[in-house]
């Protein structure tokens, strides 16, 4: 770890108004720790951040003393991007602020939110954009990537309706983001990741939705599997840009919902979400029950921002995770085939395979008008491998791994950034596909000592 004055490190303290931590600082070990379980790291310092001003003097004290440098924002990513070993940390959980206005639809938020505050501050208005599923997930990396959710299908890409947003850049710069002031900036933002700048505030266009919306699970058998998929595929392909649908294939939680006989067993989950009416949602999910005879179903009107937390439970810090995720354009049978047989032996309780339905407004927008260019994908697949223990590591990274090569052939050779584990870093150019050029010179005009390269990393153009 590099050793740093103490003059200079009481002078940066001095600089922010935000806390700096040292390893024997009190809350360090707890400032360190993310989401996934499996990275483990110890930056020399980390600077909380509680405003743009810390973010630019941390950004100048990271350059000037050639610390690697990583930024946090909800700490959710599953390659553990957001913390380093023996760098400096910015940490922006800090600057959790949301403001919404009603009048414009527009919501400005920083950068250390979580989907949870953005949700609470919108919903009382009534307004939402689209995000993830998981309340605990920050705004900022998640939008950086791309982002989806729910409300995909209506309203497009989390970045499809970013507006704006304030960029500090490795050279100390605050810009101003759009597609009227630094363009090219802005069009990298809009899926290429933390490479560019850390971005100190957000702006999204909102749309009316809530704040009750209809939504819930069906629950089939594992070995009713080939039925639900196959009319689930051609259910899609006509369904109304209001409803979105997502498969899981898991072992069944102790939901109170289900029979005890179910818990523990496999099953096949839909869970749809309807954005519209809930009265008129309801009478949907009368053809869904018909694609086999399910075991438990909890469904109905509810809070839009109960259905954002509902997978949650599932998704708590504190266990180690390894992912891997294809797109795919179809479902042809050989890959429900796959999906079918290998969540017939998942490698642990927690672990599961989802399907997220993303086809509609994102796939009219075009593949180079954003960097996030992935405009053929109507299904994104995550396979979602969850433990407790080290000593599992190995046989649970090994099923995902023969799982994602099964499936390999039928995906569209696609992936979604924010998927990506830390070791696919030759599947960086899948996540960008023609877009990867254009990125590496914009990087190469914002940061071409790649200061910003704690992340999926697109090298500067040379």
């Amino acid at each position: 770890m590099p050793a740093i004055p103490n003059e200079q490190l009481a002078s940066l303290r001095q600089s922010v108004r935000g806390k700096v931590l040292v390893s024997d600082d009190p809350g360090f070990d707890q400032a360190r720790a993310i989401w996934n379980a499996t990275i483990d790291r110890r930056p020399a310092l980390i600077v909380q951040c509680a405003g743009a001003a810390d973010v630019a003097t941390a950004i100048g004290f990271a350059r000037d003393h050639g610390l690697l440098l990583a930024v946090r924002g909800g700490g959710h990513n599953i390659a553990g991007k957001a913390i380093c070993d023996d760098g400096l940390v910015i940490d922006l959980s800090p600057m959790r602020a949301v403001h919404i206005d009603t009048g414009s639809r527009r919501a400005w938020v920083e950068p250390g939110a979580l989907l949870a505050d953005f949700d609470h501050e919108a919903q009382a208005c009534g307004l939402a954009t689209p995000l993830g599923i998981n309340s605990t997930t920050g705004v900022a990396g998640l939008t950086l990537g791309g982002g989806f959710g729910w409300l995909t299908r209506k309203y497009g890409m989390t970045v499809d309706n970013l507006l704006s947003a304030e960029v500090i850049t490795a050279d100390g710069k605050r810009l101003h983001a759009s597609e009227k002031e630094n363009a090219d900036l802005f069009w990298a933002l809009r899926g290429g990741g933390g490479n560019f700048g850390v971005v100190t505030l957000f702006e999204f266009r909102l749309h009316p939705v809530g704040p009750w919306i209809m939504a819930g699970l069906l629950v089939f058998p594992a070995e009713q599997g080939k039925s639900v998929l196959s009319q689930y595929r051609v259910f899609t392909e006509t369904m109304a840009e209001d409803m979105n649908i997502w498969v899981v294939m898991r072992q069944a939680p102790p939901l109170p919902f289900l029979p005890q006989a179910v818990h523990g067993t496999d099953v096949v989950v839909l869970a749809v979400f309807y954005a519209g009416d809930p009265a008129q949602g309801a009478p949907l999910l009368a053809p869904l029950r018909a694609f086999g005879t399910p075991v438990g179903e909890h469904a109905g009107p509810m809070p839009y921002t109960a259905w954002q937390q509902a997978f949650d439970p599932l998704l708590t810090p504190g266990a180690r995770n390894y992912w891997k995720s294809h797109n795919f354009a179809q479902l042809p049978d050989e890959a429900l085939e796959a999906m079918i047989d290998y969540s017939g032996r998942l490698p642990s309780p927690h672990s599961e395979i989802f399907i997220g339905y993303v086809g509609g407004v994102a796939n009219r927008v075009a593949a180079d008008a954003t960097a996030y260019h992935h405009r053929d994908a109507r299904f994104v697949m995550n396979v979602h491998t969850r433990w407790e223990r080290p000593d599992e590591d190995a046989a649970c990274i090994a099923w995902a791994r023969d799982f994602f090569r099964a499936t390999e052939p039928y995906a569209t050779g696609g992936v979604y950034v924010n998927f990506l584990t830390e070791d696919e870093a030759g599947r960086i150019g899948a996540a960008y596909g023609p877009n990867f050029e254009r990125l590496a010179h914009i990087k190469q005009k914002y940061d071409p000592g790649n200061l910003f390269r704690m992340n999926q990393n697109i090298a500067p153009a040379t």
